[in-house]
């Protein structure tokens, strides 16, 4: 099967939404090089699970794709032409599983030394994409806070010095109250600017009350998920010749409901839903330690929903241990490690700036980093100055101001 021999009909298995906007531009698919489409129907099979500003930006893409001449859409897809391809792959059923597909497809350019030309046409690709189809501004300028250092008494080193060249640091700041002011601060912005899944509050711990408009993820609720996958990650561990990639395979196809999280009469988020086993599935240790999940749900909110207000609160993570130990689902009392955990929502709370920098309208946001429940603090914004101390007592609610 080749892209040039598509039909509407092969989609029927598709959900309705992913079906939809495949059969409407199915013209542009068939006209594609193999090595390329199966990567792009693997964004669009989960169109209806995707958050609008994903879904909004592969629209853009297809309308874009649809629109240029022939001989423009050769060049754009040259270095993807080129790649040659094994009869096993030609043969694959692409369309129903496309991210099988794409595993296969990696495993091939690796062994036939493709990968280079692979990446390379790949990167023009988004080079030209980003050129031809910029991306929007946001309604209002974005704003990122973190929250470190939760249950740590005292600490004497210094703090936030990655980002210190980028902002004010505040050594006085008022902390009584703080946590509720911050998303007090989240949900005023929610209310001043609704937008589906526009406003995102984090927890690594358990989280604390917060406005019904902010899209909440919490380790603390996933508990009851990441012991269910645990435990068949374990099971599967067990089985005789099961390797990483099998492993990673199994974990790729999870849905919510494998995980019991369907279970129940109230009504749930789907799109959410995914995107919480996502993190679970696919993030490097988030399963087991709760700055792990923070940073990544972070970093894949940022990423795919692009929100205009981001609150991430780390908390502490357990203490190293056997990873066979880690990764049992059976209870046990859990050491925590305040220290570490702080050191790592520092370096956290870095990555987040950076991945916020990486959104339209970067010049335009700010950011607040907050010793939780001490008086550390350091705030960038476009009018604050770079590199600067600061030992006038303020409160959280002052620095937000000065930073937007």
């Amino acid at each position: 099967m080749l892209p040039r021999d598509l039909k509407p009909e092969q989609f029927a298995g598709y959900p309705p939404e992913a079906r939809k906007i495949v059969t409407n531009y199915l013209g542009i698919l068939q006209r594609l090089p193999l090595s390329f489409v199966p990567g792009l129907l693997r964004e669009l099979i989960d169109y209806d699970c995707k958050f609008p500003a994903e879904r909004k930006a592969h629209e853009r893409e297809l309308a874009h794709l649809s629109s240029l001449p022939a001989g423009e859409l050769k060049e754009w897809f040259q270095g993807f032409a080129e790649i040659r391809l094994s009869p096993q792959l030609e043969t694959f059923d692409w369309i129903r599983s496309p991210a099988q597909f794409v595993e296969q497809l990696s495993a091939h350019l690796w062994s036939t030394h493709q990968l280079d030309a692979f990446r390379k046409a790949s990167n023009e690709y988004a080079d030209r994409l980003r050129s031809a189809v910029p991306p929007d501004l946001p309604a209002v300028s974005r704003l990122g806070i973190t929250v470190i250092g939760q249950g740590v008494a005292s600490y004497d080193d210094p703090l936030f010095r990655k980002l210190r060249p980028h902002g004010a640091y505040f050594s006085h700041v008022k902390a009584e109250d703080g946590l509720r002011l911050l998303l007090d601060s989240v949900a005023a912005r929610a209310k001043a600017h609704p937008a589906p899944y526009g406003h995102w509050y984090i927890d690594g711990g358990e989280e604390a009350d917060h406005a019904p408009a902010l899209t909440c993820v919490s380790y603390k609720a996933l508990e009851p998920v990441r012991a269910a996958l645990l435990r068949k990650i374990q099971t599967e561990l067990d089985r005789p010749g099961m390797g990483p990639e099998a492993l990673r395979t199994l974990l790729a196809q999870m849905r919510p409901s494998d995980l019991g999280m369907n279970a129940g009469s109230k009504p749930r988020d789907e799109v959410l839903d995914r995107f919480q086993v996502k993190l679970l599935t696919e993030g490097s240790g988030t399963q087991i330690f709760s700055t792990s999940f923070a940073q990544w749900a972070a970093r894949e909110a940022l990423r795919r929903a692009q929100p205009l207000t981001l609150l991430v609160r780390f908390a502490p993570r357990q203490r190293q241990k056997p990873m066979n130990e880690l990764l049992s689902a059976v209870p046990a009392r859990q050491e925590l490690d305040f220290v570490g955990s702080l050191i790592d929502a520092d370096l956290g709370a870095y990555y987040n700036w950076l991945n916020q920098q990486r959104l339209p309208g970067a010049e335009q946001s700010s950011f607040l980093v907050w010793f939780e429940g001490h008086g550390q603090a350091l705030a960038i914004g476009p009018s604050l100055p770079r590199g600067t101390d600061s030992t006038s007592a303020a409160d959280l609610g002052q620095l937000l101001a000065w930073a937007v």
